[in-house]
């Protein structure tokens, strides 16, 4: 038997389910043994049910090809497979959260990709080289669902992640006013080009709720634990957004202005950007980026084209910095919405929950 642990995908044929498939296969910790999805799906194998909707630039792995897809919502028939599970469902937000605690009360953890329980009070979410102490949560949550090993945790929307690693490196010179405006890929709506000829050479000036996530998610990512419970930074931070969606297939850009309260120079502020490490660093974790952050010199970067896959799409890329003539300093971030934004972001914090101790086999 396998020293692996069991894992499934609740979600898998969708884009960020086929995400995870990737970043799984071969993975030196965890094995994929169960994948669910839709009652259409269920019953077929994985590579019937997705038919010619797969939309990775890599092939399917055959690992999980004759994998018989089964029926997100048997629950108890899917928590029984498996040591843990990653969650990328397409539901609305209340059967999302539902559901995830229905599985959670299986004493089965699970790492959400969703946005459903980011700002439920005891669930920690986490971008794992900021924030990892928030994971301490979790013992709070476990006394309200009645598990000894079942719980949820989340990772934030995928648009703060070009930014908010910026403002962490930064917080000791006390950021408060950022202005912030994503130009967001399609494939963070889960499109390719196949799948939307409409936005080649086209943007879009709304994306529903990603301002309101994209101006309060980095003050709970800053916040700290209070009673059992995650409290938002309490500070003079406040971040006003816009975004975009742009004709790009992977990567987020963001375009910021912000104060300080103290005076950095340039050069601490990009000693900061570079030095900038966490605890999957120090862990050595699989899917961990050896350097975080790159400072780019070159006025023209980041580019998408150029940038996207640094540090296997793991890092964040960070340039043009430089002095405003509003605010004290303005920048130009990148990171990969579906590898660090998405999948890979929840990859990386189960692997943070494995060697913490709270994923364990069953």
């Amino acid at each position: 038997m396998s020293d692996k642990l069991r894992v499934g995908i609740l979600g898998a044929t969708g884009m960020v389910g086929q995400r995870f498939i990737t970043l799984l296969d071969n993975h030196p910790w965890f094995e994929i043994t169960t994948l669910a999805a839709s009652a259409s799906s269920a019953g077929k194998t994985y590579e019937e049910s997705v038919g010619g909707r797969w939309k990775m630039t890599v092939p399917m792995p055959e690992a999980v090809k004759k994998i018989v897809v089964k029926d997100v919502s048997n629950v108890a028939e899917v928590a029984a497979e498996v040591d843990f599970l990653f969650s990328a469902v397409n539901m609305t937000k209340e059967e999302i959260k539902k559901i995830e605690e229905e599985y959670a009360k299986t004493e089965t953890p699970v790492v959400s990709n969703n946005s459903a329980h980011r700002w439920t009070p005891d669930v920690p979410m986490v971008i794992p080289e900021i924030n990892p102490q928030h994971f301490e949560v979790i013992e709070s949550q476990k006394k309200r669902l009645g598990t000894t090993r079942g719980f949820i945790a989340v990772k934030p929307n995928c648009s703060i992640q070009s930014y908010t690693p910026a403002l962490a490196a930064w917080m000791e010179f006390e950021p408060t006013e950022v202005v912030v405006s994503t130009y967001q890929a399609i494939s963070g709506a889960g499109k390719t080009f196949k799948d939307w000829p409409e936005m080649e050479g086209n943007i879009i000036p709304y994306i529903g709720g990603e301002e309101e996530k994209s101006e309060q998610e980095p003050l709970r990512v800053f916040g700290h634990i209070e009673n059992g419970e995650i409290v938002k930074l309490q500070s003079d931070l406040r971040i006003t957004s816009q975004c975009i969606r742009v004709p790009v297939l992977n990567g987020h850009t963001a375009t910021v202005f912000l104060n300080f309260k103290k005076d950095p120079t340039k050069e601490e502020l990009i000693e900061k950007l570079r030095a900038f490490s966490g605890k999957p660093q120090e862990l050595g974790l699989p899917h961990a980026p050896k350097n975080f952050i790159q400072y780019l010199e070159d006025d023209n970067r980041p580019q998408v084209a150029l940038d996207v896959d640094y540090e296997g799409g793991m890092g964040v890329s960070i340039g043009r910095l430089r002095k405003d003539s509003i605010f004290d300093w303005k920048f130009v971030g990148l990171s990969h919405n579906t590898l660090r934004g998405a999948a890979g972001g929840a990859v990386e914090c189960a692997e943070m929950l494995k060697a913490l101790g709270y994923i364990t086999k069953k």
